[in-house]
Protein backbone atom coordinates (compact mmCIF):
# COMPACT_ATOMS: atom_id res chain seq x y z
CA UNK A 1 0.00 0.00 0.00
CA UNK A 2 1.31 3.44 -0.84
CA UNK A 3 2.16 5.75 2.00
CA UNK A 4 0.20 8.93 2.64
CA UNK A 5 3.08 11.25 1.90
CA UNK A 6 1.38 12.64 -1.22
CA UNK A 7 -1.37 14.36 0.77
CA UNK A 8 -1.33 18.17 0.86
CA UNK A 9 -2.88 18.32 4.30
CA UNK A 10 -1.10 17.63 7.55
CA UNK A 11 -2.64 15.91 10.55
CA UNK A 12 -2.15 15.92 14.29
CA UNK A 13 -1.44 12.39 15.53
CA UNK A 14 -1.33 11.06 19.09
CA UNK A 15 0.39 7.82 20.10
CA UNK A 16 -1.16 6.35 23.26
CA UNK A 17 1.25 3.92 24.91
CA UNK A 18 4.25 5.56 23.27
CA UNK A 19 6.76 4.06 25.72
CA UNK A 20 5.82 0.43 24.94
CA UNK A 21 7.19 -1.89 22.28
CA UNK A 22 4.29 -1.30 19.88
CA UNK A 23 4.32 2.44 20.61
CA UNK A 24 8.01 2.66 19.70
CA UNK A 25 7.33 0.75 16.47
CA UNK A 26 4.38 3.02 15.65
CA UNK A 27 6.66 6.05 15.94
CA UNK A 28 9.35 4.36 13.85
CA UNK A 29 6.95 3.46 11.02
CA UNK A 30 5.28 6.89 11.03
CA UNK A 31 8.70 8.40 10.38
CA UNK A 32 9.73 5.76 7.83
CA UNK A 33 6.55 6.13 5.76
CA UNK A 34 6.65 9.95 6.01
CA UNK A 35 3.11 10.10 7.32
CA UNK A 36 1.73 13.63 6.74
CA UNK A 37 1.75 14.68 10.38
CA UNK A 38 1.84 18.33 11.39
CA UNK A 39 2.43 17.20 14.98
CA UNK A 40 3.02 13.88 16.71
CA UNK A 41 2.20 13.68 20.42
CA UNK A 42 3.59 10.88 22.62
CA UNK A 43 1.23 9.87 25.43
CA UNK A 44 1.64 7.44 28.32
CA UNK A 45 0.90 7.14 32.03
CA UNK A 46 1.82 9.83 34.54
CA UNK A 47 4.88 7.89 35.68
CA UNK A 48 6.33 8.06 32.13
CA UNK A 49 5.48 11.73 31.59
CA UNK A 50 8.60 13.80 31.01
CA UNK A 51 10.61 10.93 29.56
CA UNK A 52 11.59 10.95 25.89
CA UNK A 53 10.89 8.65 22.94
CA UNK A 54 12.45 8.61 19.49
CA UNK A 55 10.57 9.82 16.44
CA UNK A 56 12.76 9.75 13.36
CA UNK A 57 15.78 11.93 14.01
CA UNK A 58 14.25 13.76 16.94
CA UNK A 59 12.91 13.05 20.38
CA UNK A 60 9.42 13.63 21.74
CA UNK A 61 8.68 14.41 25.37
CA UNK A 62 6.05 12.03 26.70
CA UNK A 63 2.88 13.69 28.00
CA UNK A 64 0.42 12.42 30.61
CA UNK A 65 -2.53 10.73 28.89
CA UNK A 66 -4.87 11.57 31.77
CA UNK A 67 -4.29 15.29 31.26
CA UNK A 68 -4.29 15.31 27.45
CA UNK A 69 -7.06 17.14 25.57
CA UNK A 70 -7.87 15.33 22.30
CA UNK A 71 -9.60 18.36 20.78
CA UNK A 72 -7.78 19.22 17.55
CA UNK A 73 -6.17 15.76 17.28
CA UNK A 74 -7.09 14.02 14.03
CA UNK A 75 -5.92 10.45 14.68
CA UNK A 76 -5.00 8.62 17.89
CA UNK A 77 -3.17 5.31 17.70
CA UNK A 78 -3.85 3.39 20.92
CA UNK A 79 -1.57 0.61 22.12
CA UNK A 80 -1.96 0.64 25.87
CA UNK A 81 -4.32 -2.21 26.76
CA UNK A 82 -8.05 -2.67 27.03
CA UNK A 83 -8.61 -0.79 30.30
CA UNK A 84 -6.86 2.32 29.00
CA UNK A 85 -8.75 2.09 25.70
CA UNK A 86 -12.07 1.72 27.51
CA UNK A 87 -11.42 4.89 29.49
CA UNK A 88 -9.77 7.17 26.95
CA UNK A 89 -10.80 6.04 23.44
CA UNK A 90 -14.43 7.19 23.86
CA UNK A 91 -13.36 10.64 25.07
CA UNK A 92 -10.93 10.94 22.15
CA UNK A 93 -13.71 9.95 19.74
CA UNK A 94 -16.10 12.41 21.37
CA UNK A 95 -13.55 15.15 20.67
CA UNK A 96 -13.73 14.31 16.94
CA UNK A 97 -10.56 12.22 16.83
CA UNK A 98 -10.40 8.94 14.92
CA UNK A 99 -9.15 6.19 17.26
CA UNK A 100 -7.32 3.11 15.98
CA UNK A 101 -7.08 0.72 18.92
CA UNK A 102 -4.76 -2.27 19.23
CA UNK A 103 -6.45 -3.82 22.26
CA UNK A 104 -9.30 -6.33 22.13
CA UNK A 105 -11.70 -3.90 23.83
CA UNK A 106 -13.71 -2.92 20.73
CA UNK A 107 -13.05 -5.81 18.34
CA UNK A 108 -16.32 -7.61 18.93
CA UNK A 109 -18.64 -4.60 18.97
CA UNK A 110 -20.86 -4.96 15.89
CA UNK A 111 -20.86 -1.31 14.86
CA UNK A 112 -17.08 -0.88 15.24
CA UNK A 113 -15.05 -1.99 12.21
CA UNK A 114 -12.33 -4.59 12.72
CA UNK A 115 -9.89 -3.87 9.91
CA UNK A 116 -7.01 -5.58 8.14
CA UNK A 117 -5.79 -3.04 5.59
CA UNK A 118 -5.28 -5.59 2.80
CA UNK A 119 -8.49 -7.53 3.50
CA UNK A 120 -11.49 -5.31 4.37
CA UNK A 121 -10.48 -1.62 4.08
CA UNK A 122 -13.99 -0.58 2.99
CA UNK A 123 -15.33 -1.28 6.49
CA UNK A 124 -13.49 1.82 7.76
CA UNK A 125 -16.52 3.76 6.52
CA UNK A 126 -18.47 2.29 9.46
CA UNK A 127 -16.38 4.47 11.79
CA UNK A 128 -17.58 7.81 10.40
CA UNK A 129 -20.00 8.23 13.29
CA UNK A 130 -18.41 6.40 16.23
CA UNK A 131 -14.82 7.30 15.24
CA UNK A 132 -13.32 4.08 16.70
CA UNK A 133 -11.59 1.41 14.58
CA UNK A 134 -10.28 -1.85 16.03
CA UNK A 135 -7.00 -3.49 15.05
CA UNK A 136 -7.22 -7.32 15.03
CA UNK A 137 -5.14 -9.74 17.04
CA UNK A 138 -1.70 -10.24 15.49
CA UNK A 139 -2.13 -13.97 14.87
CA UNK A 140 -5.47 -13.45 13.12
CA UNK A 141 -4.12 -10.58 11.06
CA UNK A 142 -1.19 -12.36 9.45
CA UNK A 143 -3.31 -15.41 8.69
CA UNK A 144 -6.04 -13.40 6.96
CA UNK A 145 -3.61 -11.35 4.85
CA UNK A 146 -2.52 -14.67 3.34
CA UNK A 147 -5.90 -16.42 3.21
CA UNK A 148 -8.14 -13.62 1.96
CA UNK A 149 -7.03 -13.97 -1.70
CA UNK A 150 -7.84 -17.69 -1.58
CA UNK A 151 -11.24 -17.04 -0.02
CA UNK A 152 -12.06 -14.47 -2.71
CA UNK A 153 -11.06 -16.94 -5.42
CA UNK A 154 -12.68 -20.22 -4.33
CA UNK A 155 -14.10 -19.74 -0.82
CA UNK A 156 -12.78 -21.21 2.43
CA UNK A 157 -15.01 -23.49 4.47
CA UNK A 158 -12.73 -24.52 7.34
CA UNK A 159 -9.38 -23.55 8.86
CA UNK A 160 -7.25 -25.65 11.19
CA UNK A 161 -4.38 -23.56 12.57
CA UNK A 162 -1.63 -24.10 15.12
CA UNK A 163 0.29 -20.96 16.05
CA UNK A 164 3.88 -20.64 17.24
CA UNK A 165 3.81 -17.23 18.90
CA UNK A 166 6.83 -15.25 20.08
CA UNK A 167 7.10 -13.84 23.58
CA UNK A 168 7.01 -10.22 22.38
CA UNK A 169 3.29 -10.76 21.93
CA UNK A 170 3.05 -10.88 25.72
CA UNK A 171 4.96 -7.62 26.21
CA UNK A 172 8.33 -6.44 27.38
CA UNK A 173 8.17 -8.33 30.69
CA UNK A 174 7.76 -11.59 28.75
CA UNK A 175 10.80 -10.88 26.59
CA UNK A 176 12.82 -10.06 29.70
CA UNK A 177 11.74 -13.33 31.32
CA UNK A 178 12.84 -15.35 28.30
CA UNK A 179 16.20 -13.57 28.36
CA UNK A 180 16.71 -14.10 32.11
CA UNK A 181 15.67 -17.75 32.01
CA UNK A 182 17.89 -18.49 29.02
CA UNK A 183 20.89 -16.84 30.69
CA UNK A 184 20.21 -18.69 33.93
CA UNK A 185 20.00 -22.09 32.26
CA UNK A 186 23.14 -21.50 30.21
CA UNK A 187 24.85 -20.74 33.52
CA UNK A 188 23.51 -24.01 35.01
CA UNK A 189 21.10 -22.17 37.30
CA UNK A 190 17.40 -22.77 37.87
CA UNK A 191 15.16 -20.41 35.88
CA UNK A 192 12.83 -18.11 37.82
CA UNK A 193 9.20 -18.33 36.66
CA UNK A 194 7.19 -15.10 36.98
CA UNK A 195 5.52 -13.96 33.76
CA UNK A 196 4.48 -17.35 32.32
CA UNK A 197 2.74 -20.25 34.11
CA UNK A 198 5.73 -22.53 33.39
CA UNK A 199 9.29 -22.10 32.13
CA UNK A 200 9.41 -20.54 28.64
CA UNK A 201 13.15 -20.90 27.92
CA UNK A 202 13.82 -24.06 25.85
CA UNK A 203 10.14 -24.91 26.12
CA UNK A 204 6.78 -24.45 24.38
CA UNK A 205 3.58 -23.55 26.23
CA UNK A 206 0.18 -24.57 24.78
CA UNK A 207 -1.65 -21.73 26.51
CA UNK A 208 -1.97 -18.06 25.55
CA UNK A 209 -4.39 -16.00 27.63
CA UNK A 210 -6.99 -17.54 29.94
CA UNK A 211 -9.05 -20.67 29.34
CA UNK A 212 -12.65 -20.23 28.23
CA UNK A 213 -15.53 -22.49 29.22
CA UNK A 214 -15.20 -24.57 26.05
CA UNK A 215 -11.60 -25.58 26.80
CA UNK A 216 -10.09 -23.20 24.24
CA UNK A 217 -8.01 -20.23 25.36
CA UNK A 218 -9.12 -16.68 24.72
CA UNK A 219 -6.28 -16.24 22.22
CA UNK A 220 -7.65 -19.18 20.26
CA UNK A 221 -11.20 -17.84 20.37
CA UNK A 222 -9.97 -14.45 19.14
CA UNK A 223 -8.89 -16.20 15.94
CA UNK A 224 -12.37 -17.69 15.57
CA UNK A 225 -14.32 -14.51 16.31
CA UNK A 226 -12.08 -12.21 14.30
CA UNK A 227 -11.82 -14.44 11.21
CA UNK A 228 -15.58 -14.66 11.09
CA UNK A 229 -16.08 -10.90 11.57
CA UNK A 230 -13.40 -9.84 9.07
CA UNK A 231 -13.55 -12.50 6.37
CA UNK A 232 -16.76 -14.53 6.53
CA UNK A 233 -19.08 -15.56 9.40
CA UNK A 234 -19.56 -18.97 7.76
CA UNK A 235 -15.89 -20.00 8.01
CA UNK A 236 -15.22 -22.62 10.69
CA UNK A 237 -11.94 -22.14 12.57
CA UNK A 238 -10.21 -24.69 14.81
CA UNK A 239 -7.15 -23.07 16.48
CA UNK A 240 -4.40 -24.08 18.89
CA UNK A 241 -2.24 -21.21 20.13
CA UNK A 242 1.24 -21.97 21.46
CA UNK A 243 3.90 -19.71 22.99
CA UNK A 244 7.45 -20.49 21.84
CA UNK A 245 10.87 -19.19 23.03
CA UNK A 246 11.33 -16.73 20.15
CA UNK A 247 11.63 -12.98 20.75
CA UNK A 248 9.95 -11.58 17.61
CA UNK A 249 7.78 -13.11 14.89
CA UNK A 250 4.77 -15.40 14.97
CA UNK A 251 4.53 -18.54 12.81
CA UNK A 252 1.44 -20.53 11.92
CA UNK A 253 0.84 -23.97 10.44
CA UNK A 254 -2.41 -23.53 8.55
CA UNK A 255 -4.53 -26.27 7.02
CA UNK A 256 -7.63 -25.13 5.14
CA UNK A 257 -10.49 -26.68 3.21
CA UNK A 258 -11.78 -24.68 0.26
CA UNK A 259 -15.32 -24.60 -1.12
CA UNK A 260 -14.07 -25.24 -4.65
CA UNK A 261 -10.92 -27.03 -5.79
CA UNK A 262 -7.77 -24.97 -6.34
CA UNK A 263 -4.30 -26.15 -7.29
CA UNK A 264 -1.10 -25.38 -5.43
CA UNK A 265 0.14 -23.60 -8.56
CA UNK A 266 -2.90 -21.32 -8.50
CA UNK A 267 -2.37 -20.57 -4.81
CA UNK A 268 1.28 -19.74 -5.47
CA UNK A 269 0.23 -17.25 -8.13
CA UNK A 270 -2.30 -15.69 -5.75
CA UNK A 271 0.40 -15.32 -3.12
CA UNK A 272 2.83 -13.77 -5.62
CA UNK A 273 0.35 -11.01 -6.44
CA UNK A 274 -1.34 -10.55 -3.04
CA UNK A 275 -0.87 -7.20 -1.33
CA UNK A 276 1.31 -7.50 1.78
CA UNK A 277 2.41 -11.08 1.04
CA UNK A 278 5.84 -12.39 0.09
CA UNK A 279 6.13 -15.96 -1.15
CA UNK A 280 9.15 -17.97 0.09
CA UNK A 281 8.34 -21.47 -1.06
CA UNK A 282 11.03 -23.82 -2.30
CA UNK A 283 11.16 -27.50 -1.37
CA UNK A 284 14.80 -27.29 -0.33
CA UNK A 285 16.56 -26.85 3.01
CA UNK A 286 15.97 -23.27 4.12
CA UNK A 287 13.53 -22.57 1.30
CA UNK A 288 10.81 -21.37 3.69
CA UNK A 289 10.29 -18.34 5.94
CA UNK A 290 11.06 -18.30 9.66
CA UNK A 291 10.59 -15.62 12.33
CA UNK A 292 14.33 -14.94 12.60
CA UNK A 293 15.44 -15.16 8.97
CA UNK A 294 12.50 -13.33 7.41
CA UNK A 295 9.85 -11.84 9.67
CA UNK A 296 11.61 -9.91 12.44
CA UNK A 297 11.81 -6.22 11.58
CA UNK A 298 10.10 -6.56 8.20
CA UNK A 299 6.67 -5.60 6.84
CA UNK A 300 5.42 -8.54 4.73
CA UNK A 301 3.46 -11.60 5.71
CA UNK A 302 5.63 -14.48 4.46
CA UNK A 303 4.09 -17.67 3.07
CA UNK A 304 5.82 -20.99 2.41
CA UNK A 305 5.48 -24.81 2.61
CA UNK A 306 2.51 -24.71 0.20
CA UNK A 307 1.21 -28.21 -0.52
CA UNK A 308 -1.94 -30.23 -1.06
CA UNK A 309 -3.50 -31.83 1.99
CA UNK A 310 -3.02 -35.59 1.66
CA UNK A 311 -6.19 -36.26 3.64
CA UNK A 312 -8.72 -33.99 1.89
CA UNK A 313 -9.50 -33.44 -1.81
CA UNK A 314 -9.96 -29.69 -1.31
CA UNK A 315 -7.36 -29.29 1.43
CA UNK A 316 -4.29 -27.07 1.41
CA UNK A 317 -1.45 -26.67 3.89
CA UNK A 318 0.81 -23.65 4.33
CA UNK A 319 3.22 -21.95 6.72
CA UNK A 320 2.66 -18.25 7.51
CA UNK A 321 5.17 -16.01 9.30
CA UNK A 322 5.12 -12.31 10.22
CA UNK A 323 6.57 -9.83 12.72
CA UNK A 324 3.82 -9.67 15.32
CA UNK A 325 4.84 -6.25 16.64
CA UNK A 326 5.48 -4.61 13.29
CA UNK A 327 2.84 -5.99 10.90
CA UNK A 328 0.73 -7.62 13.60
CA UNK A 329 0.10 -4.34 15.41
CA UNK A 330 1.89 -1.15 14.37
CA UNK A 331 1.98 -1.27 10.57
CA UNK A 332 -1.65 -2.25 10.14
CA UNK A 333 -2.70 0.62 12.43
CA UNK A 334 -0.72 3.08 10.33
CA UNK A 335 -2.05 1.61 7.09
CA UNK A 336 -5.55 2.26 8.49
CA UNK A 337 -4.49 5.83 9.34
CA UNK A 338 -3.26 6.25 5.75
CA UNK A 339 -6.64 5.10 4.47
CA UNK A 340 -8.34 7.61 6.78
CA UNK A 341 -6.15 10.39 5.37
CA UNK A 342 -6.84 9.32 1.80
CA UNK A 343 -10.58 8.78 1.99
CA UNK A 344 -12.17 10.12 5.17
CA UNK A 345 -10.32 13.16 6.56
Amino acid sequence: MASAQGSDRKFKVAIVGATGAVGATLLQILAERKFPASCVVALASARSAGSEVEFGRRSLVVQDLEQYDFNGTDIALFSAGGDIAAKHAPRAAAAGCYVIDNSSKFRYVDEIPLVVAEVNPDTIAMAREGRIIANPNCSTMQMLVALAPIHRQVGIERINVATYQSVSGAGRSAMEELGRQTAAMLSFQSPKIERFPVQIAFNVIPQIDRFEGNGYTREEMKMVWETQKILDPAIKVNPTAVRVPVFYGHAEAVHLETAEPISVAQVRELMRTASGVELVDEAVAGGYPTPVTHAAGNDPVYVGRLRKDLSHSRGLSMWIVADNIRKGAALNAIQIAELLVEHYL
